[in-house]
This record gives structure tokens, C-alpha cells and sequence, in this order.
């Protein structure tokens, strides 16, 4: 297998897509080998993270692999005024395989235009988040048992919410069904619904996350208003906190109902919830590491027994 960048879900196909699925399940089933013995991977963040740098890192030590690397760009030489294209054919030298988030869309793309080495992209701006998205997708296919025709409620940041960017755009191989639940200054952006259309996805748009959308939902996905997105803090203050799931709005819902969120959570779900057999978020950051792993090996080319 040659070896690939991941910069967008547009990368891959629908074939594409469920293989990693299955990669991601043999290394649930099977997650210390050494495949990666004597590899190296940088793991550049200009951007703060926690699940993502974090479950990249185990990834890679569970592999048998190295890692270098940084998590505040403020201790390397970008804080002196280097580019992002000196820095990225610098650890070039080092690595064989780059992890990057980066603050500017499209940050991830131009670095596959200026090295060698494969890119996985940890999300850039507000544009995508493909990790996130393979992790979400193994998520909902563990919980749902298919992928296919689910009716999927995206909730709260729908505008800057790079997670629900990817995921609308992957869904688009199963017949999905959207419910966009935000507030006028949050909505999705146009693109997505332009997207939504030209590809037959069926969806709506609503102000009111009320109870007949939540009991008619196989996949509640809930977002963080994201406060380092917002230029003005009064437009901040005045969003955040306009969508909350509370454990009782759950009394009546689909026995199947998953929640998910990308995390951090901030207010947009009640810790009672976490108790609740629909709350599935901390159990989706951690199928992030059997995702990240089977993504990595895609990337560098690493054959698995995985058909």
C-alpha cells in the first residue's frame, strides 16, 4: 500500500472509509503491536488539544513507534518569525509521517504541497477535522450497528464547528437525514447546505432543539460554542449558552439514541447526563485511538490483515 495524506474526508471513498472501520476494529481488538518499529512521527500542533494530540501520541507508542514534536508552537522557532513552510521541511528531515493542527484553513494542504512525507491533517480553522470525523463514523457504526439512513441532530456550533463539517460531508455515502438545530449568528454555513443538496441528503434547519426532534433522533451530536472563534466576546456571551441537553429531555427518546460530542464539553450537556446509557461521548474519544491507528498505518503504508 502506498502511502497517503489524510487532509480532507474528501480524501476517501465510501470502500476507503469502511476499510478504516475495520482497521479501527482489528486494533480495538488488537491495540499493542510493533508495526512501527524504527518510525517517527511529528506531531505539530499550532493549535491547542488535548483528545486529539493525545490519542495521536498512544497511537503511535502503541504501534511501536517515536514521537516528536510540539504542543505550543510559543517554544519553537515560529514564535521568531519562521514560516510554516521552513518549519514543515525542517521536521521533514525527521519524520516519516506529520500530524498537524493549524489555525488557518487550508494550513494542512498547502503542507503536502511543500514535503514529501505524508500529512495527516488534526484539523485546520474551522475548515475539517477528518480524524475526528473516521472516529465519529466507527462511533456511530459500533453504537447503530450500519451507518446507513440514520436520522444524525447537529446541535449548537454549527457555523465555526469543524466536526460537523467533516461528518455532513462523510455521511454523504449512507442516506443520511439532518436535523441543523442553531441559533441565527451559528447556523450552518451555506456551503454545507448547497452540499447537503447537490448530493440528495435530506435535512432541515431549526432554532427550537425541543422534544420531538430529539425523540425522532438515532444520533444526537452536540457542539461547544467555541469562544476562541469569535472575534467580538459580547457575540460570544450572548450564544453560548443557548442549547443544553438536560437528562430529562431523554425520557422519551429511541432506545438506540446516541450522544455524541467532540469535547471539551463546557455547559451544552448536564453531568447528570454522563450516567445516562445514551451518553456516548467519552466512550467515542476513546475509539479515537483505534481510529488514529489505522489511520497513521493507512498514511505510512503498513499492510494489516484487515480485508
Amino acid at each position: 500500500m502506498q502511502r497517503k495524506n489524510l487532509v480532507s474526508i474528501d480524501d476517501l471513498s465510501k470502500d476507503e472509509i469502511m476499510k478504516i472501520l475495520r482497521t479501527a476494529q482489528y486494533f480495538e481488538e488488537n491495540p499493542n503491536q510493533k508495526i512501527l518499529d524504527g518510525k517517527i512521527v511529528a506531531t505539530l500542533f499550532f493549535e491547542p488539544s488535548t483528545r486529539t494530540r493525545l490519542s495521536f501520541e498512544t497511537a503511535v507508542q502503541r504501534l511501536g513507534g517515536r514521537i516528536i514534536g510540539f504542543s505550543d508552537p510559543a517554544a519553537t522557532s515560529t514564535s521568531k518569525g519562521e514560516s510554516l513552510k521552513d518549519t514543515i521541511k525542517m521536521v521533514s528531515n525527521y519524520a516519516d509521517l506529520i500530524v498537524m493542527r493549524h489555525y488557518l484553513e487550508g494550513a494542512a494542504q498547502y503542507a503536502t504541497e511543500v514535503t514529501d512525507i505524508p500529512i495527516v491533517n488534526a484539523g485546520d480553522g474551522a475548515n475539517q477535522h477528518p480524524s475526528q470525523t473516521l472516529l465519529d463514523l466507527y462511533s456511530i457504526y459500533k453504537t447503530q450497528g450500519t451507518l446507513e439512513n440514520l436520522t444524525i441532530t447537529m446541535v449548537g456550533d454549527l457555523k465555526y464547528g469543524r466536526t460537523v463539517h467533516s461528518l455532513l460531508i462523510a455521511m454523504r455515502h449512507f442516506n443520511p437525514t439532518f436535523r441543523f438545530i442553531a441559533c441565527q449568528e451559528l447556523q450552518m454555513p451555506e456551503v454545507y447546505k448547497k452540499f447537503c443538496e447537490k448530493e440528495g441528503i435530506s435535512y432541515t434547519e431549526h432554532t427550537d432543539f425541543n422534544q420531538a426532534v430529539i425523540d425522532t433522533s438515532d444520533i444526537i451530536y452536540m457542539t461547544r460554542v467555541q469562544r476562541e472563534r469569535f472575534t467580538d466576546i459580547m457575540e460570544y456571551e450572548k450564544v453560548k449558552d443557548l442549547y443544553r441537553l438536560r437528562n430529562c429531555m431523554l425520557d422519551s427518546a429511541r432506545s438506540n439514541l446516541k450522544i455524541l460530542h467532540p469535547l471539551p464539553r463546557v455547559n451544552e450537556i448536564d453531568r447528570d447526563v454522563d450516567d445516562n446509557p445514551m451518553a456516548y461521548y467519552f466512550q467515542q474519544a476513546g475509539n479515537g485511538l483505534y481510529a488514529r491507528q489505522a489511520i497513521i498505518c493507512r498514511a505510512l503504508g503498513v499492510t494489516l490483515p484487515v480485508e
